[in-house]
């Protein structure tokens, strides 16, 4: 392949008609080239066009055709929390599906400790970009975000749902059968009777699906309900709530956390306290990133199906219709932290 040539030595940005006299057709066949259409156009005449695309440098103006079709092609993506690794594999998901459309993604980065006026200024600075729609994390749907999203005519799903939210499309996993998978795993494989939990604390007592799932592995196995310890969705919070889990009169032999981020906390307090994992005490979390694998001892997880959600968020956005809900079932991957030894993979 050649070196780019600047069309007649000059400095001047490379324009459609520059593409087409080196390639030696209309403006309009450089066109249907670079927008797969309308019109169809030969293959040696596309790989003429595309071969003088490269060679000159030329890059469309996507400003002038979103104006000409009325799509800049680009989705909003409204998340926050990207210190943790779900969400950072969450939003490199959304990003590979949203490419495989023909969609480029914008973020804006909307955490939980932003004001209500802070948040809506980065909605928007995504509005005035004229995003073809909006893709908002579960955490940051809070009515004040998606009210306001309506009434700038914006279309969106919210991802990352573990139910529906009336009137809105939205994508989630079946948070509680994951995490009923985690417990029941502890209660009839490895026997554990008194099954603790660390979770987050949103205000809402029992509305987590998760605790829900946790209560009714328990109670289908005729067990109480274990120890619970509300905490931040962190390491740090983790940590804390497996603490006073240990604090209490009668510490469980099993805990299940909420979030990975917590298990690998779970994990630091109890080392740091010489319980054994899994000997003393058995650990399984939620969620499913590298994380978990990585860990010693590697964490048993009820892990999202992160890619298929992704790819149903952004096309439940790319296809408007009546809203929605769309769940998906969650994996029990199976490690060390609960007491099972993995068979070795082979390849």
């Amino acid at each position: 392949m050649g070196r780019r040539i600047t069309p007649e030595g000059s400095r001047r940005p490379v324009t459609r008609d520059d593409v087409a006299r080196y390639a030696g057709v209309s403006s309009a066949v450089v066109s249907y080239v670079v927008n797969g259409g309308p019109r169809p156009v030969s293959e040696e005449t596309s790989a003429r066009v595309r071969s003088a695309i490269d060679l000159l440098g030329y890059r469309p103006n996507v400003s002038a055709r979103a104006l000409r079709i009325g799509s800049t092609s680009t989705l909003g993506l409204v998340l926050g929390g990207l210190e943790n690794p779900y969400f950072t594999e969450l939003a490199l998901s959304i990003q590979a599906a949203a490419n495989e459309a023909g969609y480029a993604v914008v973020m804006g980065n909307v955490d939980r400790n932003r004001s209500a006026a802070s948040s809506r200024h980065i909605l928007d600075d995504l509005i005035g970009r004229q995003v073809d729609g909006f893709l908002v994390a579960s955490e940051n749907a809070t009515a004040d975000t998606l009210e306001h999203l309506q009434r700038n005519n914006a279309r969106s799903v919210v991802f990352d749902a573990p139910s529906p939210i009336p009137g809105h499309s939205t994508v989630g996993p079946d948070a509680a059968q994951g995490a009923r998978s985690a417990v029941e795993h502890l209660v009839s494989v490895h026997g554990h009777r008194d099954v603790g939990l660390v979770i987050g604390d949103d205000g809402r007592a029992g509305a987590d699906a998760r605790e829900r799932g946790w209560q009714d592995a328990l109670r289908s196995a005729r067990l109480l309900d274990g120890p619970l310890a509300r905490a931040d969705f962190t390491r740090a919070g983790g940590y804390e709530g497996a603490r006073r889990l240990l604090e209490a009169a009668n510490p469980p032999s099993a805990v299940f956390a909420s979030s990975e981020l917590q298990g690998i906390g779970v994990l630091y307090a109890l080392h740091e306290a010489g319980v054994r994992v899994p000997e003393d005490v058995a650990v399984v979390t939620f969620d499913g990133t590298a994380e978990c694998e990585y860990s010693w001892p590697s964490l048993t997880v009820a892990r999202q199906p992160v890619d298929s959600m992704a790819a149903a968020a952004v096309r439940q956005l790319l296809t408007p219709g009546a809203s929605h809900h769309e769940t998906f079932p969650m994996e029990l991957v199976v490690r060390r932290s609960c007491g099972c030894v993995p068979q070795p993979t082979t390849g």
